[in-house]
């Protein structure tokens, strides 16, 4: 017995031994081995992380005004165990359910109340217990104040409800709770809602870029850095009294001004959207910059979208910013390039002529938009009436492939401009055939973007030179407020000299000027100098073969005012419902355009010469037509519309006049009658004339005329042959002519063709100022390209004959 107890004893007392020594080296590999690993474990246990969101950049235009920023929001949370304990499932469901809809489709809200109800009685996972804490995405998710108001009101409603139960029924339901809460959080907010939605683009609900406008593009510079606070806590959260601390402030992101202008925004955006309303296109797109700059002013597309609301966009095609990424047929806007290279290389001659209706180009007929033609016309003439056979001589048989398509390039065609936007495209421009060539001439058969038309326009406005356009003005530090990045006017080539830019303008300002034929009178602003060119393009629908015979694409670009552009203007509408008749294409963009300048240089203080014009008694009026009148009878006619008659050449009748018919021009100006051939002609003195009086010389003259200066003639001398004239003039603004008297010597009449002497005896006289001269005022004819705003300005018109009234130009595909 006692050997039994005492194995016994041993045994129990060998297990405690081993216990105890496998306790001893536990607690020394707890407290040695794993000391650091354990410790690390505990710290991560205690320490409590929390991140500190950075404050996104503010995006704003040019003037301050803010256009994107972060602003307060709200979550809406339901409690399905508060719901339930109070009955409240399908109340809060049916009062919700309207408020986050969005719509007034019965269906729409029938459905999200189906959703709310079912996530008010939501349960755990593997579990029949009701959850706490339910979040409604997405029509809960960061609702704006407006709607936070909303449903404050439905709850205190459930308030009185459960208070109106206790009462009646007797319970003791507590009334602090009705189920719904809203957890203040912070999201994108679009103060102007759908102004520049497609420039801004959008942030989503979950605070990540839409992948659309600067908010994408610029995501990196605007999200910032977040922030971090990290402490120790016990498991009921209160911090251990000696733990680690350790903060890290958040980096707000950085603040972006554009060159938007608001106020020309919002302009740009009501015309469009009334060219949407009237005319139900595809879609409309405009820009509106400063030519002088480069810098956008306004850039919007329909249909648009407010970014606040952006999942109620019809589809993803509403995110896309069509200005930059759409590649469109420009029709006859794009004749510009030809006209301006023609003029460039001297081989424009408004009075020379040609025979409208059709040309063949290697096989291949190409027509004008009425293949009937005008019979035989001037050039001038053909650019008025926006005539395909005009440009393409002008283009193949004057300029030559090679020549033409250093132009396109030179212009900016077929390669990005590199704006500051997301997804620019850079059109397609591949011409291989001599057919190929002849359609682009007008327009056909190559691709195009609106800022890539509106860069062209702008270099013409600019003296020539070809402005990268930019939106973004400058990038701040929202702390420190100072600028890390500036961008500035840059320069990309000179395309045409600042000689042929006036010319083209003066052209340009023609095409809208005269009521008769012009086919961008539409365009025309009293009171203000436009220049413009209208564009019909046939277009080739989806999964079609050529183009379509009643779908067309219609644009207008322009700028103004010509004497001293401010604005430059393009706009393209996506096959407006023409009810098959081209002929109204011509209103479509043209007066949006018009409403578009009239108010932005109204707004940029661009006086209206009208204005000032009515306080000296002054209005407009038609030239009437005088050509084929006797020189009396034209003056005569002349005077009772209350303009001056100038007489040219000796001749007993009118054989041409300038401005044209129907031009629309202010009283008491000078219409300049030629009555003999040009080649026999003298050269009268144009001592003291405006530049727009002596170009209007030089057209009616058939002279190439170069120019030096701006103002008033000062001299001038005729060089070449009789075929081949050109007029040289030397002028001074009014200002120079007030500091310093003109010498004469060289003002005198220049000797006609052939050389014989001149019966002039203006060879010594004084060249008088502007005083002493009396010069017309602006015109909205063609005009001179004299920039300083102190000068009286000038407009040339180029020669063409009248005829009946003409309708903008479709392009047409051979």
């Amino acid at each position: 017995m006692d050997k039994k107890v005492r194995s016994r004893s041993l045994t129990v007392a060998l297990v405690f031994t081993f216990f105890f020594l496998a306790l001893i080296v536990k607690i020394y590999w707890v407290q040695v081995v794993d000391h650091d690993w354990l410790m690390t474990r505990a710290e991560a246990k205690w320490k409590e992380s929390e991140v500190i969101p950075a404050r996104r950049g503010m995006i704003s235009d040019r003037n301050g005004k803010v256009l994107a920023e972060d602003g307060m929001a709200y979550i809406v949370i339901l409690n399905p165990r508060v719901l339930r304990e109070k009955g409240l499932e399908q109340e809060v469901a049916k009062g919700l359910a309207p408020i986050l809809a969005g719509s007034d489709d019965s269906q729409e809200v029938a459905k999200l109340e189906a959703k709310l109800y079912e996530m008010g009685t939501r349960k755990m996972s593997n579990s029949d217990k009701l959850l706490v804490d339910v979040e409604v995405q997405t029509e809960g998710y960061k609702i704006d104040a407006e709607t936070k108001e909303k449903i404050d009101l439905l709850i205190e409603e459930l308030k009185l409800k459960i208070e109106l139960r206790n009462k009646t029924e007797g319970k003791k339901l507590d009334t602090r709770q009705v189920g719904i809460t809203l957890r203040e959080t912070s999201k994108r907010s679009y103060p102007y809602n759908r102004l520049a939605s497609h420039v801004l683009g959008f942030m989503n609900k979950w605070n990540e870029p839409g992948g659309y406008g600067l908010e994408y593009s610029l995501n990196d510079l605007l999200k910032g850095t977040p922030g971090k606070l990290e402490r120790e806590r016990d498991p009921y959260g209160v911090q251990l009294p000696n733990g680690k601390l350790s903060y890290a402030a958040p980096i707000d992101g950085k603040n972006v001004t554009l060159t938007i202008d608001q106020n020309i925004q919002y302009y740009v955006e009501n015309a469009i959207r009334q060219v949407q309303e009237k005319w139900k296109p595809r879609g409309v797109t405009a820009i509106a910059a400063d030519p002088k700059t480069g810098e956008i002013l306004a850039m919007a597309n329909t249909p648009d979208y407010d970014p606040n609301r952006y999942w109620q966009a019809q589809d993803n095609s509403v995110y896309r910013n069509n200005a930059v990424a759409y590649a469109y047929e420009p029709g006859s806007t794009f004749k510009l390039v030809t006209l301006a290279g023609s003029v460039q290389e001297k081989l424009f001659n408004p009075n020379d002529s040609f025979q409208s209706g059709s040309i063949v180009i290697d096989g291949s007929r190409l027509r004008d938009h009425d293949p009937r033609g005008w019979g035989k016309i001037s050039y001038m003439e053909g650019l008025l009436r926006s005539s395909n056979v005009a440009f393409v001589k002008l283009g193949i048989d004057s300029l030559g492939r090679d020549k033409l398509g250093e132009y396109i390039t030179s212009f900016g065609f077929g390669a990005p401009t590199g704006i500051d936007l997301p997804g620019e495209q850079a059109g397609v421009v591949k011409m291989k055939y001599k057919t190929e060539f002849a359609t682009s001439t007008y327009g056909q058969g190559l691709t195009v973007t609106a800022i890539q038309q509106l860069a062209a326009y702008g270099a013409v406005a600019n003296g020539g030179k070809l402005m990268k356009p930019y939106i973004i003005r400058e990038i701040s530090d929202p702390l420190t407020l100072d600028t890390i990045q500036t961008n500035s006017p840059q320069v990309v080539r000179q395309v045409v000299s600042e000689e042929t830019a006036k010319q083209v303008s003066l052209y340009l300002e023609q095409v809208v000027a005269n009521q008769e034929m012009g086919t961008g009178r539409r365009a025309y602003i009293d009171g203000y100098r436009i220049a413009g060119k209208t564009g019909t393009a046939q277009i080739v629908l989806p999964g079609e073969k050529g183009y379509s015979a009643d779908k067309w694409l219609i644009t207008f670009a322009g700028y103004a005012p010509v004497e001293d552009p401010k604005i430059v203007v393009v706009i393209m509408v996506d096959v407006p419902d023409l009810e098959g008749n081209y002929h109204t294409g011509g209103e479509v963009a043209s007066t949006a355009f018009k409403d578009i300048v009239s108010q932005s240089l109204s707004y940029l203080g661009v006086t209206s010469k009208s204005a000032s014009s009515l306080s000296r008694g002054e209005n407009m009026t038609l030239v009437p037509d005088v050509v084929s009148l006797s020189v009396s009878a034209a003056k005569t006619n002349l005077g009772q519309s209350g303009l001056k008659a100038e007489v040219i050449g000796s001749g007993a009748d009118v054989l041409k006049q300038l401005p044209l018919p129907g031009t629309k021009m202010y009283r008491t100006q000078r219409v300049y009658l030629m009555t003999q051939e040009e080649e026999t002609a003298n050269v009268p003195d144009l001592s003291g004339k405006s530049l727009r009086d002596a170009l209007e010389v030089c057209s009616l003259l058939g002279l190439k005329c170069k120019t030096d200066g701006e103002g008033y003639v000062v001299s001038q001398s005729v060089s070449g042959d009789e075929a081949n004239r050109e007029l040289a003039l030397t002028l001074r603004s009014a200002s120079e002519l007030e500091e310093e008297p003109v010498k004469g010597g060289s003002g005198s009449a220049s000797p006609p063709p052939g050389g014989s002497p001149s019966n002039s005896a203006a060879s010594s006289k004084a060249t008088p100022t502007p005083k002493a001269t009396p010069t017309p005022k602006a015109t909205p004819t063609p005009s001179s390209t004299a920039k300083a705003s102190s000068t009286p300005k000038a407009s040339s018109t180029p020669k063409a004959s009248p005829t009946p009234k003409a309708t903008p130009t479709p392009s047409i595909k051979p």
